[in-house]
């Protein structure tokens, strides 16, 4: 169940699609090898309350909470179509609450 962005390739080269933002205190806020593919868009994950549906990899603290220091699927470049395109999920489980 997909979107424009997630069906398609037209926010590839976008603007709107990437940015990093070097002057952050954090950043980058993950581990990784090239900080010029880091992405900030998704800084907090729009995905994060589908829980074990995100397709991120996340693992659940003894504490029972999602801990997501190693995923980094909302910052990588190529990222943007799969998490717009699961904005429909999002919606869904808003509806639930």
């Amino acid at each position: 169940m997909g979107n424009e962005c997630e069906s398609g390739d037209e926010w590839r080269g976008k603007e709107y699609s990437f940015y990093t933002h070097r002057k952050c205190e954090l950043f980058p806020c993950h581990d990784v090898k090239n900080t010029d593919d880091f992405n900030c868009l998704f800084c907090y994950c729009p995905l994060y309350m589908l829980g074990s549906e995100c397709g991120g990899a996340f693992e659940i603290l003894p504490n029972g909470v999602k801990d997501c220091t190693n995923c980094s699927l909302p910052h990588k470049r190529e990222s943007f179509g799969y998490i717009t395109g699961r904005f429909r999920d999002v919606v869904r489980k808003m509806k639930m609450i």
